[in-house]
């Protein structure tokens, strides 16, 4: 442990770059949308197939098409936020519309030779979600965020005022009196306290607020063929394109009315944006070793991100020194790099209701998938087009060694199943996506889902409706230390979703 807390204070120490580890599991630790039929059932569409969310999951499902189908989902997700920290629990509503997996498939079918259906894709699905909003406050008497700028002039061996000044963000704390230098000291030899520490072990009043908002948004084909009825395999091609924006504010306060401790109130705001396209693949197979069963295997390769972050910070502070409230901006930097996201492993088996071809004779099904992600494998890399100087592989060497470091592998889990009355079906699923921190400083997450949902179909034309329940549990750090204790919020989210799905055959 002693190895990896300053890991993650140079991470969070380098403040002229806006990337942290909490970037990489952002971006992969994600729950993608998909059709009303498919969410229902907890998402599991590894050997099911017939439905246009396959192309996101295993492409050798649409070789079950014979015809085409028009697909178009929109769903609404309500919910709450609650954060606890330091014994004190806040709670944010977040509501938002978004659009599941809505495209085209063009299937086509042969009786006879080897290759019994065939089937082509194109779709577009919400593959991540980030919009959500947090709020927590709490009293803290172990430490003060101002307590990040004196680990990082340390680690930089920096004694000298005028170099702080310089340093992207401490200079900040510096000019504003968050900060400052302790008396008796020279130019070149000086050494630095923090105005808000030295009222500890005495309360500060702290609060963090975030806005989160954007998500991956991803375009994919998909093709997909039948052989004897007893293979099925198929690929996909994705781009996903993905706009993340974080509007936060940490704000740090003494607790008593002391006017003459040198120290009132202090905020750190910073806007972050982040931007950029991606490409990816997804490969799979179905095997049918008899009528009704069904096993399936999809690899998804990493996403290969090319990103741009435009990152800017404010800090402001009152250290009852006589000159007011002092703020001093950043002003907005950009950074250009690459992230690769982990590959995914699926496995799947599905149980077929009377399988026939005659899908109206078939009476439902149970389907299940187990999936394996390596979120340590997730990984920053330099831009051969953009800044290729040392100083900044040396810095995305330390961000993915640091990702090792914090996160793991782990497994996700999702079954479902339906039931079929002529046209009407009834479906129920569940799912579990398991803990990707290894638990450095009490690290601790998991998503749930709980769903059900109605099916009608007729005469070419159907509609499905289901409820998503999510149960989430995640944690967030206002900030590190490499020399003090430190503190994180537990976030628990409970929302509901509600998704509407609408097509034809043609």
């Amino acid at each position: 442990m002693k190895k990896i807390l300053p890991l993650f204070l140079i991470i969070l120490s380098i403040s002229a770059f806006a990337q942290e580890p909490a970037d990489a599991l952002r971006f992969s630790w994600t729950v993608p949308g998909g059709t009303a039929r498919q969410q229902a059932i907890g998402g599991a569409m590894g050997s099911l197939g017939g439905d246009l969310s396959a192309t996101f999951v295993n492409p050798a499902g649409l070789a079950f098409y014979r015809t085409g189908d028009f697909v178009f989902t929109p769903s609404y997700r309500f919910g709450n936020n609650k954060a606890r920290y330091f014994d004190r629990t806040e709670k944010e509503k977040d509501n938002k519309f978004t659009l599941g997996t809505t495209g085209f498939v063009f299937g086509s079918g042969n009786r006879r030779g080897n290759i019994r259906s065939s089937a082509f894709s194109i779709g577009f699905n919400t593959s991540g979600d980030f919009r959500s909003n947090v709020v927590y406050r709490g009293a803290n008497n172990q430490s003060s965020f101002s307590q990040r700028f004196l680990d990082n002039i340390r680690n930089e061996n920096v004694r000298d005022s005028l170099a702080v000044v310089n340093m992207f963000g401490t200079g900040l704390a510096l000019q504003s009196g968050w900060i400052d230098t302790v008396g008796g000291g020279t130019p070149g030899n000086q050494q630095f306290q923090s105005r808000a520490a030295n009222l500890l072990p005495g309360e500060l009043l702290q609060q963090q607020s975030i806005n989160n908002r954007g998500g991956i948004y991803e375009f994919a084909i998909g093709g997909a063929a039948n052989f004897k009825d007893k293979l099925l395999f198929g690929g996909s091609f994705g781009i996903p394109i993905l706009l993340f924006e974080r509007e936060a504010e940490f704000v740090e306060a003494d607790a008593t009315d002391n006017a003459s401790n040198n120290f009132n109130f202090a905020t750190f705001s910073e806007k972050l944006s982040t931007k950029g396209v991606g490409i990816n693949a997804k490969l799979g197979i179905i095997y049918k070793p008899q009528e009704f069963w069904r096993l399936g295997f999809a690899f998804h390769t990493p996403t290969l991100y090319s990103l741009t972050d435009r990152y800017d910070v404010e800090i402001s502070a009152d250290a009852e020194n006589g000159k007011g409230t002092r703020a001093f901006g950043s002003g907005e930097s950009e950074f250009t790099y690459q992230l690769v996201t982990p590959y995914r492993l699926m496995g799947s088996v599905s149980y077929v209701l009377r399988e026939i071809e005659d899908i109206t004779k078939q009476k439902g099904f149970l389907t299940a998938d187990v999936e394996y992600v390596n979120y340590k494998a997730a990984s920053f890399q330099q831009d051969a087009e953009a800044d290729n100087s040392p100083e900044v592989k040396d810095y995305l060497d330390q961000l993915n060694d640091a990702i090792d470091n914090a996160y793991k592998s782990a497994f996700n889990f999702r079954a479902g199943g339906e039931l079929k009355f002529t046209t009407l079906m009834v479906r129920l699923g569940a799912a579990y996506y398991g803990n990707p921190y290894k638990n450095i400083a009490g690290e601790k997450g998991h998503k749930v889902n709980l769903s059900g949902g109605l099916g009608y179909r007729d005469r070419g034309m159907f509609i499905d409706l289901t409820y998503v329940h999510n149960l989430n549990r995640d944690v967030h750090f206002p900030y590190r230390l490499q020399n003090a204790p430190y503190a994180g919020a537990r976030i628990n989210t409970s929302a509901g979703n509600v998704l509407l799905t609408a097509g034809f055959k043609f």
